[in-house]
């Protein structure tokens, strides 16, 4: 063959792609499926995949049933747009014939293709951004590490409201959040597995043996590797079996409430959220969470109005602070919000898995009780170890949950009203 009749039969996607790499046909209930979930591990073929189906989409070419005139591109960052899904070695530039390859515009954050279909980027650390435009369809990329998925996720749902049957394809490596689980549940979703062993052909020997090696049968190898979704980490203080365990319907009546408060250390779009738990002590001594109010706080008086909107609603005795960054600042506030909440300050002299151990070890014995579902807080419970969150970013919640329950169950009663830690 010429050099040019490989270049043209390299390009011939369905002589090439994997079985999992196609769109399913039917949803399980046999309707046309909504959302397809291509769950795989690193190396697996996912950005291909979603490239070669937003192509289709874009042009009108099999298995598209019609042609698509507004396209979502959601990442977890624009630059994570950019680099991976427009311009990456997989991307959407590179898996198209040079006549119908798309203009990229990375000022007015566009792909623009000749027959007029436009593709938007958008960042999931920005759902607002998806309040207003509509879509034929949407390609989701590494949802389950997005900061802010849920609110994501449901701002574009509002906009999927093109054509005749607005279609989205969510590819990631898998994590166990509430979200990605709810999905897969979906009656309207179809779920394909790829684990990266299955694209060895595509990646370097060297790479495969090296991570085989390294990972297999451990949680992340699991994880990341094999595309399973790990419902517990081996080394984390909290198991989903325990939570089970510690829910409850009921909460009998509360002698003390206190709403605990972890501040983020910084302000802006990339700063972590501010951890809100609430807590209550029952006389039997059992400690029940009632609350999680946990928001993304972009300037420090969301969250402080966020803290005290829940210390009015729920009567609480205390509105216990973390003070370890900027203590002053951190006062003056909620001063400026509310003078007349009484602040109990606390300072950690020890790293998070010290201060969570002996929590952890409370809800074992049965005196920490979980009042309904928290599914972000559990999320992070059930992923924290002594290396912290697999993700890499702050407990929040968690945090906050730590100071709620020791301020009422390991508190020292001494000269005053302080933490001790042990």
């Amino acid at each position: 063959m010429t050099p040019p009749e490989m270049t043209d039969l390299d390009r011939q996607w369905p002589l090439f792609a994997h079985d999992y790499q196609f769109p399913p046909r039917r949803a399980p209930n046999g309707a046309p499926w909504l959302t397809w979930l291509l769950i795989g591990g690193r190396g697996a073929g996912k950005t291909r995949a979603g490239a070669e189906w937003v192509r289709a989409m874009a042009n009108g070419h099999a298995p598209a049933t019609e042609k698509a005139s507004r396209i979502a591109l959601i990442g977890e960052t624009e630059h994570d747009v950019r680099e991976v899904m427009i311009e990456g070695v997989s991307g959407l530039l590179s898996v198209h014939w040079p006549n119908e390859r798309p203009v990229w515009m990375p000022s007015r954050k566009r792909l623009e293709w000749p027959n007029g279909a436009v593709a938007q980027v958008f960042s999931a650390d920005d759902p607002e951004s998806l309040r207003g435009p509509q879509f034929d369809c949407a390609w989701c990329d590494e949802m389950a590490k997005w900061r802010y998925a849920e609110a994501a996720f449901d701002m574009l749902q509002f906009g999927l409201r093109l054509g005749s049957q607005p279609r989205q394809l969510i590819t990631t490596t898998p994590r166990p959040t509430a979200l990605l689980k709810r999905l897969m549940k979906d009656a309207s979703s179809v779920t394909t597995r790829a684990p990266t062993r299955a694209n060895a052909f595509n990646l370097a020997p060297s790479f495969l043996q090296s991570v085989t090696t390294r990972y297999a049968g451990t949680r992340m190898g699991r994880q990341e590797l094999d595309g399973e979704i790990i419902e517990d980490r081996a080394d984390a203080l909290w198991s989903r079996a325990l939570l089970e365990g510690c829910r409850v319907a009921e909460v009998p009546p509360l002698r003390r409430i206190v709403v605990a408060v972890d501040p983020p250390v910084s302000a802006g779009k990339r700063a972590d959220a501010c951890g809100i738990v609430a807590a209550g002590i029952a006389e039997s001594g059992v400690v029940y969470v009632i609350a999680d109010d946990s928001v993304a706080a972009v300037m420090p008086s969301i969250w402080a109005n966020k803290a005290i909107a829940l210390w009015r609603r729920l009567q609480a005795d205390a509105l216990v602070v973390e003070i370890n960054q900027g203590g002053e600042m951190v006062r003056s506030v909620i001063r400026e919000v509310d003078d007349g909440v009484q602040v109990t300050p606390v300072r950690a002299l020890r790293g998070k898995w010290l201060r969570a151990e002996p929590v952890a070890m409370l809800y074992e014995q049965g005196r920490v009780k979980h009042a309904g579902g928290f599914a972000a807080l559990e999320d992070e419970m059930c992923d924290f170890a002594s290396s912290g969150l697999s993700s890499g970013r702050s407990p929040d919640r968690l945090d906050a949950l730590v100071w709620a329950v020791a301020s009422l169950a390991l508190v020292s009663r001494g000269d005053g009203p302080r933490i001790r830690v042990l």
